[in-house]
């Protein structure tokens, strides 16, 4: 009798045992999908051999769509709708984009809508940047699927570390469009991370310089045993290989003669400059020298130049790694490598100023440009469950802390920046007033203590609180942050259990410059924010204490003389000036010596309500029911 073969767990060849799963790098200028196959994971191509896809999506007037190359041919003719960088839109509003001179952003046609969501005016009609980067995920699930012979199981798609909570739910909702499942949301300098501590199979700390098209992301990773925990991110979600080739451009129009900025040339002429500047940049990457024409202008662009106009740009991404660094409390001689990433880092000025910081070589071994596809190609075929068995764990942090409004404007943070993912926190709160039955919640992100200076992520309420004294309510708020870094909040009252919760699906008007300034601002703020908060819980304090008064003074202000009424009315109008003049010491004071001077009226009132109580019983029946209570208490 033949012996029927079994396959060692987790290596079938078997469609029907091995998910089909894929990762994305969805990228600003370029794309690509990556999938593990056999033993290893690489990039999948095109028909024509081609890897990267260019993040391009083409709009005709007859409704005829093209995506990657083929329609990146069209972006002279057609740069209205021809839509590309459309990465930097995304969870981006009109008045934070309508000044802009970055790369294809400038020749875009925009409007804002009703939710706060910026649209791109083609000829077929406003499109979201979700509906355009729906079209080249598409696009890569397509080639994902035919490449490996059949249905895709989901895919990991990465996003940069700094995208904040708007711009990773635009991500989502685009793969939702394109139909296809998110296994999960992967930074794009962890997922760089997974393809390079794979492959060198060292332990130790990793920064990690991704410098794409459009994005900037600095992540420092800790490698042990298998587990790769983010220790700290940082970065700008508006810097990248497209402000290179603006400066280069800009700089070309400088030099024709009477030309002096961008506004002077048509939608075309601004595409096709870009286009040429893109190409000088590669062409410095290998020669000193290269020849411009444009205009009827010709000279020469030098790479002593070329470094000299972007050297600001490099040198603010340095300064985030020495944040990120800090935020840690690590210097880059605890930094054991460094890798690079996106197309960008090919620049030798780049490469040579990370060298300069860091003090070593950074790691070049994987192409920079799929280095990212691959990572998240891996990570997908484990949570696909191609590899149950895995030891290899992956722990994201959040790059801003969480936290709801308290009375006087302060925040109370409940979830720390650079807090490992997925995690979920809770913290007790109370009422601020007597018989108050609901609660309103303010969900905030930042790093500074006035909410005024953080960023809303959401309201909601929680109703059905029992009426009860101010302060005596418990209500429970929980955050949970799932693995692709989204948000939930839930508010529950303990004594009743009543509950109410709210899934942060925030507005897209969001800023992302704010996400770096407030980092910035947390640090060069730090004292008068202490000081700003201190007056803030001085006047909460007084004002606690001024309403009680007053309302004990409209219950019971018989029990004080008139003199005695007087003055205690004008040690409440002295904190009231005070309280408003933002004197923090003397309010302080002021508040100790109004809570001395009302402790006698506090002590009479005592003593009238336990008279109250007292009225009509007698001793004996107290005592009979204290004995009653007493027997009550020991039944089983």
């Amino acid at each position: 009798m033949a012996l029927l073969q079994i396959s060692e767990p987790g290596q079938s060849k078997a469609p029907h045992q091995r998910k089909l799963a894929v990762g994305i790098d969805l990228g600003t200028t370029h794309s690509l999908v990556a999938a593990v196959r056999g033993a290893s994971a690489d990039t999948l191509a095109n028909q024509e051999g081609e890897h990267l896809l260019p993040s391009v999506v083409h709009y005709a007037s007859d409704g005829t769509v093209t995506v990657g190359k083929a329609a990146l041919e069209e972006a002279i003719n057609d740069p209205h709708n021809t839509l590309a960088s459309i990465k930097r839109l995304m969870g981006r509003g009109l008045e934070e984009v309508q000044n802009e001179t970055q790369g294809d952003i400038a020749t875009y046609q925009l409007t804002d809508k009703s939710d706060g969501m910026v649209t791109i005016n083609t000829c077929i009609g406003e499109l979201s940047p979700v509906q355009v980067s729906a079209q080249i995920l598409k696009e890569l699930a397509q080639r994902g699927a035919e490449t490996l012979g059949g249905e895709l199981h989901g895919a990991v798609i990465t996003v940069p570390a700094y995208f904040n909570e708007a711009q990773r739910q635009a991500t989502k909702d685009a793969a939702t469009l394109a139909n296809l499942k998110v296994l999960r949301l992967l930074n794009e300098p962890t997922a760089a991370a997974v393809a390079y501590g794979l492959d060198q199979g060292g332990e130790g700390t990793i920064a990690v310089y991704d410098l794409g098209g459009g994005t900037f992301d600095i992540s420092i990773l800790k490698l042990t045993r298998g587990v790769f925990e983010v220790v700290a991110t940082g970065g700008d979600a508006q810097l990248g290989g497209d402000d290179f080739d603006q400066l280069i451009a800009q700089w070309i129009i400088r030099q024709v003669p009477g030309n002096q900025d961008h506004s002077s040339l048509t939608a075309q002429q601004r595409r096709g400059l870009l286009v040429q500047a893109k190409a000088l940049k590669e062409q410095l990457s290998a020669q000193p020298t290269v020849d411009v024409a444009f205009q009827g202008w010709t000279g020469t662009l030098s790479r002593e130049q070329f470094n000299q106009l972007v050297d600001p740009l490099i040198d603010k991404t340095l300064k985030s790694c020495k944040r990120a660094l800090r935020d840690v409390r690590l210097t880059t001689r605890d930094i054991d490598n460094i890798v690079l990433v996106g197309g960008s880092t090919r620049v030798p000025r780049v490469r040579e100023k990370v060298q300069l910081l860091f003090g070593r070589a950074p790691l070049t071994s994987v192409d920079p440009d799929k280095v990212v596809a691959v990572g998240a190609a891996i990570q997908a075929d484990i949570l696909a469950g191609n590899k149950p068995d895995s030891d290899m764990l992956l722990l994201d942090v959040i790059p801003l802390s969480l936290g709801i409004e308290t009375m006087g404007g302060l925040v109370e943070r409940i979830i720390h920046r650079n807090t490992t993912i997925p995690v979920a926190m809770a913290q007790e709160f109370t009422t601020y007033k007597d018989g108050q039955t609901a609660l309103a919640i303010h969900v905030v992100q930042g790093e500074r203590d006035l909410v005024a200076d953080c960023r809303s992520l959401s309201r909601f309420e929680l109703r059905g609180i029992p009426p009860m004294v101010a302060g005596a309510a418990r209500i429970q708020v929980t955050f949970q942050v799932d693995a692709d870094g989204l948000l939930n909040v839930s508010a529950q009252e303990q004594t009743t259990g009543v509950k109410s919760e709210v899934q942060i699906k925030p507005s897209y008007g969001l800023a992302d410059t704010d996400i770096t300034s407030m980092l910035e601002q947390s640090y060069s703020h730090a004292e008068q924010d202490k000081q700003a908060r201190a007056l803030r819980e001085q006047q909460v304090e007084a004002d606690s204490l001024l309403q009680a008064l007053s309302a004990a003074l409209e219950a019971d202000s018989h029990l004080l003389s008139d003199t005695e009424r007087q003055a205690l009315a004008d040690e409440m109008h002295t904190l009231q000036t005070l309280r408003e003049s933002g004197a923090q010491h003397q309010i302080a004071a002021q508040i100790k010596h109004l809570g001395d001077a009302s402790a006698a009226f506090a002590q009479l009132r005592m003593d009238a309500g336990i008279k109250r109580a007292l009225t009509g019983h007698s001793l004996d029946e107290w005592d009979e029911q204290a004995g009653a209570d007493s027997s009550d208490k020991n039944i089983d």
